[in-house]
């Protein structure tokens, strides 16, 4: 049987929201300029932040600290004075003197990417601890989160907050249990196993109706971090390393699925790559209602988890694709933090160069949208600094390279009303 208007209404708000979170909705003309927003000091971008400034901030923060840049201590301060009485984050909260409504201000996919942003800036412990607390109280007795408290849960809420205990160095399958269940569990109940079409094995869907299941690229590439325990902050690729793929194996059992964490990871990059595949290097949106062309912030989201992955070919592909003029990459992203942060974070996270991404400096754009860093050290300076150590030292460069490429703790996108279209 079809699935009910009332059914498709709610998954098409729910997709929108996702969309809005992930870097998908066209960003008004406002974003246009980079510079920061006057009413908001220390935010980063001028669009208007009711909808997604505690996300943007938190990427932004996350795509610093993989470069080695950190951000303004206003910057810092103004996410952190986002935070609700209890821990919970809003999408954005104008007036911090009034007090949240917990019902209706307060959201999971905020609290889990503002968790991340701060675990990686340092030094706002307490923050940390009230948000992971926050998530706990109002984790589903399914082991999972919906986007707001007594949501239903769905997969790309659950995967930013998984990211979120991942951040803080908890694992996620032990600090969040709820009756005896945990959010990987809740997780891998949205995958899509042999029973589906052959190009949509793997997937993973964002909510379930009457436990039906429907291929979205949103929530597969949420669910390939979270799978491995990841949030948006990945440490990047060992050069010459990359994993060979390994798609869900359906020869022997039409009916079989991913049996745990491992392999249901395995078998969503197996379905982001044939997607990806499929349209020459790009993602087309699964929200129901969306145009149909290239979805630059769904294309950045698989990269990165196909990198999480260790495939390094499979990742460089939709890089590939976002780095060329024909993309439209560059006018997508300009002026908006979080979708610069996205970029910056696949790329990184793939091995490349986001201050050398097509010809354009990620890292500079990025921090041209908000208060100037406290630091933010070229990569030509980093380089010349430790050849230097090496040569006195007698390690030689090679020992730079291994060093240069470890990094970062944790690790989400422009978390919203969940009822209106917003910024990215």
């Amino acid at each position: 049987m079809a699935p009910s208007f009332a059914v498709h209404a709610r998954r098409g708000a729910a997709a929108l929201a996702t969309a809005a979170v992930l870097g998908v909705a066209a960003a008004p003309a406002a974003l246009a300029d980079g510079s920061p927003s006057p009413a908001a000091p220390g935010l980063y971008g001028t669009g208007d932040p009711k909808f997604d400034g505690v996300f943007r901030q938190s990427l932004a923060f996350l795509a610093q600290d993989a470069m080695g840049v950190s951000p303004a201590n206003s910057a810092v301060d103004w996410l952190a004075g986002q935070q609700c009485a209890d821990g919970g984050f809003p999408g954005y909260r104008a007036d911090t003197a009034k007090a949240c409504d917990a019902k209706k201000d307060e959201f999971t996919d905020a609290t889990a990417a503002a968790v991340q942003g701060l675990a990686a800036v340092g030094g706002r412990g307490e923050a940390v601890k009230k948000g992971l607390d926050w998530l706990k109280a109002h984790q589903n007795d399914d082991g999972g989160w919906g986007y707001q408290a007594g949501s239903p849960t769905d997969a790309n809420s659950t995967s930013i907050a998984v990211g979120a205990f991942a951040a803080a160095g908890q694992d996620p399958a032990k600090a969040a249990v709820k009756n005896g269940r945990n959010p990987v569990e809740a997780l891998l109940g949205f995958q899509l196993g042999c029973e589906a079409k052959e190009d949509e094995r793997g997937a993973f869907s964002y909510l379930k109706d009457n436990d039906s299941l429907r291929a979205d690229n949103l929530a597969s590439a949420a669910a390939g971090l979270a799978t491995r325990g990841k949030g948006y902050l990945v440490d990047p690729l060992k050069k010459g390393s990359d994993e060979p793929l390994k798609p869900l194996d359906c020869s022997a059992d039409d009916k079989a699925r991913p049996k745990d964490a491992a392999a249901a990871a395995e078998a969503v990059d197996g379905y982001l790559s044939g997607a990806l595949a499929k349209n020459g290097g790009y993602l087309m949106p699964s929200m129901p209602g969306a145009p149909a062309k290239p979805d630059q912030g769904n294309t950045a989201d698989a990269a990165l988890a196909l990198a999480a992955g260790g495939h390094r070919e499979a990742a460089g592909k939709p890089l590939s694709w976002l780095r060329s003029k024909e993309s439209g990459t560059a006018e997508w992203a300009k002026g908006n933090p979080g979708k610069l942060a996205k970029l910056i974070l696949a790329t990184h996270a793939a091995g490349g160069d986001p201050r050398d991404f097509g010809g354009s400096d990620l890292v500079a754009q990025l921090n041209e949208t908000g208060p100037k860093p406290e630091a933010a050290a070229s990569a030509s300076g980093k380089e010349k600094d430790q050849e230097k150590k090496d040569s006195e030292g007698g390690f030689g460069v090679w020992w730079f390279v291994a060093v240069f490429f470890v990094a970062s703790v944790g690790v989400g996108f422009l978390m919203s009303g969940r009822k209106k279209k917003t910024q990215l």
